[in-house]
């Protein structure tokens, strides 16, 4: 699996704290292992990311990417509210 990360997702990880970088670092390696463990509950957020999909960082913040065959692009990173509220 080949994951990029987006200039966007880039912008908004470097302004996060160190331990939420860390704990997306972590998500990211167990998501190229397992994309569907229950940990990072993958799930689709096109009502709000068209073609898009999230998974859990942190109790509160998600990344947001987009997949086409083995490609995996990081397009977002946030809490909840600030991805979707």
């Amino acid at each position: 699996m080949e994951i990029e990360l987006h200039r966007l997702f880039l912008k908004q990880y470097k302004k996060l704290p160190s331990t939420i970088r860390a704990q997306f670092v972590e998500r990211k390696n167990l998501f190229t292992r397992e994309p569907l463990h229950p940990l990072l509950h993958n799930h689709s957020v096109d009502s709000v990311f068209p073609a898009c999909r999230s998974i859990n960082v942190t109790g509160d913040y998600r990344a947001v990417f987009r997949q086409r065959d083995e490609q995996v692009l990081f397009l977002q990173i946030g809490t909840h509210s600030e991805l979707y509220g």
